[in-house]
Formats: structure tokens, sequence, C-alpha cells
């Protein structure tokens, strides 16, 4: 059997209306995307007015990407970084106190290389409370970093991985026991 591109159809896939779509697209741009330093506060109220569901001290660098905010929760005093994308496809929460550092990306979505068609597949992301997702690193469909779990630099989740503990590489594997001293 071969790849047959051709017969590739996710029609099944309603991520939203167009006029939505569109007009998320030109907000996002302007917004979000731009090297522009807008304030945290008009980001998560734009994202609001999307559908997103965005708690308190949360902190939105420039040029981050969200493909649809209202398959989007962020819980408390959260940090997403520079030149995050989340391609969330299907539903990505983030709960309290979680860190994504610049250049890593959430994807909640990719393809079945086991079919002809190529077909399109999502799953959603968890992000527990506290965990970290470290810079350049990437989160792959389906995937939950529980409580306090760390993906290290440049490091891919394809798994769950377990509370406190740090993973590394690709694709990822546990390296540590996460120990949090008290100040």
């Amino acid at each position: 059997m071969r790849t047959d591109l051709s017969k590739y159809d996710n029609s099944w896939y309603n991520p939203g209306s167009k006029l939505k779509r569109v007009l998320w697209y030109y907000i996002s741009c302007f917004f979000f995307e731009l090297g522009w330093n807008v304030s945290s506060g008009l980001k998560v109220f734009l994202l609001r007015q999307f559908g997103a569901k965005i708690g308190t001290g949360v902190v939105i660098k420039p040029r981050v990407t969200i493909k649809y905010p209202w398959k989007l929760q962020i819980g408390n005093h959260c940090w997403i970084g520079e030149s995050v994308w989340i391609d969330n496809l299907d539903k990505v929460t983030i709960e309290d106190h979680v860190c994504v550092s610049q250049g890593a990306l959430l994807l909640c979505g990719n393809h079945n290389y086991k079919t002809t068609s190529f077909d399109l597949f999502t799953a959603p992301i968890h992000l527990k409370e506290g965990s970290w997702v470290g810079a350049k690193a990437s989160v792959a469909p389906g995937v939950t970093l529980e409580s306090h779990a760390v993906l290290s630099l440049g490091a891919v989740a394809t798994k769950n991985l377990d509370p406190y503990s740090i993973y590394s590489g690709n694709p990822a594997v546990k390296v540590k026991s996460r120990q949090i001293k008290m100040p």
C-alpha cells in the first residue's frame, strides 16, 4: 500500500464557525503574534471574548500563537513564554502555576501514518498544577503532564509524564525526580 493524499478528508473536523475563525485570525495576528509587548491583561481580555477560560495573574509574552481560544483553559498565575505555539485543534487545559517556556509547542493534532489517506486525528493536552514545559519542548496529542512534572529543554513528550518527575530527550524519558525546596 502507498500513501494517497488525494483521499485525505478531514470534513468531520469542525473547529468553529468560519466568521469566528477569521475574526480570531486577525486579532491573533495583530495582538498576539507580532513582537509588540501588548499587555497580558489585554490579551487575556481578548482570549476571553473568544471563549477561552482564563484565571488571574496570567502572563502572555509576545509572538504567541493560539489556534482556537474557545478550546483553551488556563488557570491562575501561569506563564506563557515568547513564541509559544498552542496548536489546539482539541482542548488544551493548563492548570494553576504552570510555566510554558519560550518556543514550546503544544500540538493537539497529527496525521495517522498507518492509513493510506494520512487521516487527521486530534487529542487533548492537559498540563496539571505546577508543571513546566521547557524552552523549545514539544507536547504531543493526548499527553498529560502530571502535577509538577518537568519537560526539559527541547524534549518531546509523546506519553504522559509522572508527577514530580523530570523528563529529557526525544522521546522524553524520566531522568530524575523533582525536589522542590521551600524558601
